[in-house]
């Protein structure tokens, strides 16, 4: 059977599957917490949540005690899958370069599935919520989305050999987890109202199953990997020196300015990533909450929004990588996504909360781009250790900004719910600070952010 080296569709797949949950089991939470709260049934009718705007009433007390609860179980939830997670992203997408990419994929599709089992059964059984902690646990075993999408970019900087289409083709991917993210938020208050949260987390497992047949059976890995690469290390000790070994050199024998360049960017796309993941996981809770009380169909309605958001960020990055260097597109991006939580913490109205995206049409910009010039400063052998870095660092700075702005949210909550959005605006005044020393910085004249890898290994011979 012949293969094929196309790893978006089973990234397509991936990330439909994997937002079609995410919002549910926000949800899901929300009412059973609500539930145990009032002793009663979530009420949810065509128009508004059940949702009390009288801050005298007691009722509104104890919504913002379900709110507060809430936030911080969601916050314990990713914390209980983050450490397994961490570790086997690290592990298998540094390996990939010498083992391969496929099982970078195929592991967290595995878990996902495992996932979505769970899911359907504590749904459908009305079992305990503490079961999702022992859910998340074995779901970071296989390495969660942090190892599938390292090794997914991995991937696709393996088969582009043009470094200017680098950027383009690592811009789809997150043009399609945007726009495939924004189309399953929308069918989630669908599916939820026509089938309810059990075979909507069935639906989920499906499809995790044809993505797990998909690379097994018809994706065609990147890496040809040996009789010699086959074989099974001597010893632990072995394993461990393969695994780290790749990601230690990529720091020990570079020069010195293209190590500080890798730290500089790793840092800027980690305090960016920080910002804008703490800030916009809050959206849902704070849709729930009064004024706004959105139901379902309305909170799917601004997953939906991102949608558009996604491919304006493609677009821009398309167009403005043409005439721009990649650092200045990044500061666009972060400068959008500044002007989105300065609105969205005033946002008290359906129609404002819904036009936030306006000015953050270019917010996710700064990511790939981010992504691409780390790709582009190191070697062809050195992606995987690169990309490994990135995965672990979305891992360690997704827990920690979930945590962080969770906590941060459910103390907020009662005075001003919009606190975390304006924080999270002003903590992107470090990466902005960080991309202005790197502008201000001399480099010799070598512009080293846009070097290929074919001019970074004839520095490194130069220096050496």
């Amino acid at each position: 059977m012949k293969k094929v080296l196309c790893v978006e569709p089973v990234i397509f797949v991936y990330i439909f599957a994997s937002s079609l949950t995410v919002p549910l089991v926000q949800q899901f939470i929300y009412r059973r917490l609500w539930q145990e709260e009032y002793n009663s049934t979530f009420v949810s009718d065509s128009n508004v949540s059940h949702c009390e705007q009288n801050k005298s009433s007691p009722a509104y007390i104890k919504q913002k005690e379900v709110q507060e609860k809430a936030s911080v179980f969601n916050m314990q939830l990713e914390l209980t899958g983050a450490i397994p997670s961490l570790i086997v992203a690290f592990v298998i997408v540094a390996n990939g370069d010498r083992q391969g990419r496929k099982r970078s994929l195929v592991l967290p599709s595995v878990g996902a599935l495992i996932a979505g089992i769970s899911l359907s059964a504590i749904s459908y059984f009305s079992l305990s919520l503490s079961v999702l902690f022992a859910v998340a646990f074995v779901t970071g075993l296989f390495g969660s989305i942090a190892t599938f999408l390292g090794g997914g970019f991995a991937f696709i900087a393996d088969v582009c050999h043009d470094e200017k289409q680098k950027t383009t083709r690592i811009a789809v991917v997150d043009l399609i987890f945007g726009v495939v993210s924004g189309l399953a938020g929308l069918s989630s208050g669908y599916f939820l109202r026509g089938i309810g949260f059990t075979w909507t987390f069935v639906t989920a497992s499906l499809l995790h199953v044809i993505n797990i047949t998909y690379i097994i059976f018809f994706l065609e890995d990147t890496v040809g990997v040996s009789e010699f690469q086959h074989e099974a290390p001597a010893s632990c000790k072995e394993l461990l020196r393969e695994t780290f070994s790749g990601v230690y050199m990529l720091f020990k024998t570079a020069p010195s300015k293209k190590r500080v360049l890798i730290i500089v960017l790793l840092f800027t796309f980690m305090t960016y990533l920080f910002t804008m993941l703490g800030g916009s996981s809050l959206f849902t809770l704070y849709e729930l909450d009064e004024p706004l009380c959105w139901n379902e169909v309305y909170i799917g309605y601004g997953a939906a929004a991102f949608t558009s958001v996604s491919l304006t960020s493609f677009l821009g990055v398309y167009l403005l990588s043409k005439c721009l260097k990649d650092i200045y597109i990044v500061f666009i991006g972060i400068f959008s996504y500044v002007g989105g939580m300065i609105m969205a913490a005033f946002a008290k109205t359906t129609l404002l909360m819904f036009l936030v995206r306006v000015p953050s049409l270019l917010c996710f910009m700064p990511i790939p781009v981010l992504r691409s010039m780390l790709s582009k400063v190191v070697l062809t052998g050195e992606q995987g250790a690169v990309f490994a870095c990135i995965a672990c660092l979305e891992v360690v700075t997704g827990t920690i900004s979930l945590s962080v702005f969770n906590i941060l949210y459910a103390t907020t909550v009662a005075w001003f719910s919009g606190f975390s959005f304006l924080l999270s605006a002003g903590l992107c005044l470090i990466p902005l600070a960080v991309l202005c020393w790197l502008l201000c910085t001399s480099w010799n004249g070598e512009d080293l952010a846009l070097l290929v890898p074919e001019e970074v290994s004839s520095i490194e011979s130069g220096d050496s």
